[in-house]
């Protein structure tokens, strides 16, 4: 099993990574951004600036390293990360992978099966020269690969996506994490991973706290990958206290072994600028969630799991502990 995670100044023992945050994003557009004239222009020593703030931020609240797994296809840029973490002396895990189709930028891997190409050997290539040579001229390697599903069902080049993913994982020995949206899907992508033989612990289905549906959460913790509950403060998509609920029940019936935590954050958009949110911030789970998770009987022992030994044990690629 590895003995280090690659983040974006290279290998770091997976004893030093501390409290993580599985999904935060130092920089993130939607593909189209950049067609918005109007939109504002992000000046590099200001971004800068604000990831250094941010950073700051979380080390005061206690968390020691983070995953970005912005994937290429939404405006990743590892070269910048990069200079944050030089900078600031803390570990950031960078991604390769593909978006789900809605939202994601799929035209260039759909005509290549329009044209004959083996699309999923190809973007399973593409995903393994970034994980082992680096990002274009760059040299900085991802350690973690992202995919993602969007609502109702999966589509056939999700599948593809997915199949890629899995192929790479395989191959590099890195995990994946994944995005869902409104809480659905979980168990589609666990079977999706099962298909490709990759063993259920080299997984996050992430985002699951966009559903209150306990049933639906344990039936992800008996599926055998880690479970995110990674979204905390973007109240607009679910309520906090239903997130805290949520990992209660969790935690009561013995998978504090299996979560792993975060906000999602973005701390630079490109294009037009979302809203300000005062809750939406990635020192909120250390700061206000911890005490409400107290409050309902978690212990620190519980917290420990969430914020350093799963996402130590996700990247070790160690087995998962027994639940209870």
């Amino acid at each position: 099993m590895p003995a280090t995670v690659e983040t974006v100044t290279g290998p770091l023992s997976i004893d030093l990574l501390g409290a993580t945050l599985i999904h935060e994003h130092v920089v993130t557009g939607m593909p189209g951004w950049d067609t918005d004239p109007n939109a504002p222009r992000w000046k590099r020593h200001d971004m800068m600036q604000i990831a250094k703030d941010k950073i700051a931020e979380m080390q005061d609240a206690g968390i020691r390293s983070m995953v970005d797994p912005c994937p290429s296809d939404l405006a990743r840029d590892i070269e910048f990360s990069a200079e944050v973490s030089q900078a600031t002396g803390f570990p950031i895990v960078a991604a390769a992978g593909l978006y789900n189709e809605y939202f994601g930028l799929n035209a260039y891997w759909k005509m290549r099966g329009m044209t004959g190409g083996d699309v999923v050997q190809e973007m399973a290539e593409a995903f393994i020269t970034e994980l082992t040579a680096g990002v274009g001229a760059s040299g900085v390697r991802p350690g973690i690969i992202k995919v993602a599903t969007g609502s109702g069902a999966v589509t056939d080049y999700e599948r593809q996506v997915f199949a890629a993913a899995t192929l790479a994982a395989l191959e590099t020995d890195v995990p994946i994490i994944t995005h869902t949206d409104d809480g659905v899907l979980g168990e589609d992508q666990q079977a999706m991973f099962a298909e490709g033989n990759l063993p259920a612990n080299r997984a996050m289905v992430g985002h699951s706290c966009g559903t209150n549906d306990h049933d639906y959460h344990w039936r992800l913790v008996e599926g055998g990958t880690y479970v995110g509950f990674d979204r905390f403060g973007l109240e607009a998509v679910n309520s906090d206290q239903n997130r805290v609920e949520s990992m209660l029940k969790l935690i009561e019936r013995g998978a504090s072994t299996r979560l792993l935590v975060a906000h999602d954050t973005v701390w630079c958009w490109l294009g037009r600028p979302f809203p300000p949110n005062a809750t939406w911030r990635p020192s909120r789970f250390c700061q206000d969630i911890v005490p409400m998770l107290k409050a309902g009987g978690a212990t620190d022992e519980h917290i420990d799991h969430v914020l350093v030994q799963n996402p130590r044990r996700y990247f070790a690629g160690e087995p998962l502990p027994a639940l209870g």
